[in-house]
């Protein structure tokens, strides 16, 4: 994004898509992703949700720049995917669908979406080119006041595939529920994913065709 460069290390402010405005440093960035803190939280935002930026006029006196950040960065720079690889197996909260956040931890990349697991949800499978912001917990603390133990999960129990769709393919013929039921109408037997749609089975046995690029996440109940 033109003119980021002239606002690293400066409190700027932000307006993403959904008119949610966030406020901060912005203490790094790369091609993808830019990092904002706002005193108490580092904010992992892509590049693609942002709809404009500015220096903040008014600025906080109170507001002063970290001494580290919870993913290291290499001289590579960072990235969305390198953000979402590095937050593997620590506690993570994430903005995707309407107001709900989701909270829990990264246990897979793929091509285009990530396997989050939720103490809610359980497996979650999220498009990549969806996530609105991501937030490292804090050390020492995790998602419900759970101990770690409540939550340790065994990657090796998910079957993956490479792709978001492909994934979908996976799961034709079970009951799934898409972008957290946010719509009734996103939740229901998947009957078969192929050509970038899917054929969703309704509780009324109403077939319903989804555009496979306009959904966000999917688990299965």
């Amino acid at each position: 994004m033109t003119g980021v460069d002239q606002l690293h290390h400066k409190q700027v402010v932000l307006e993403l898509s959904g008119k949610h405005l966030f406020k901060g440093i912005l203490v790094d960035y790369g091609l993808d992703v830019v990092v904002i803190y706002n005193g108490n939280d580092f904010l992992y935002i892509p590049i693609m949700q942002i709809q404009n930026m500015k220096e903040n006029p008014y600025p906080d006196p109170q507001l002063y720049y970290p001494t580290n950040l919870p993913f290291e960065t290499n001289k590579e720079g960072i990235s969305l995917r390198k953000m979402i690889t590095n937050a593997k197996g620590m506690f993570v909260k994430l903005y995707v669908v309407g107001n709900q956040t989701l909270h829990g931890y990264v246990i897979n990349v793929l091509n285009d979406y990530f396997v989050f697991y939720s103490p809610v949800y359980k497996n979650i499978f999220v498009s990549i080119y969806h996530l609105k912001w991501l937030i490292p917990y804090t050390q020492n603390t995790t998602p419900y006041s759970l101990k770690s133990q409540q939550i340790a999960f065994n990657p090796s129990s998910v079957s993956v595939s490479r792709s978001f769709e492909e994934q979908l393919k996976r799961l034709e013929g079970n009951i799934v529920v898409f972008d957290i039921g946010d719509n009734p109408a996103k939740s229901g037997l998947l009957k078969k994913a192929s050509d970038k749609m899917i054929i969703l089975v309704t509780g009324e046995g109403e077939e319903i065709s989804w555009n496979v690029q306009h959904l966000k996440t999917v688990h299965t109940p």
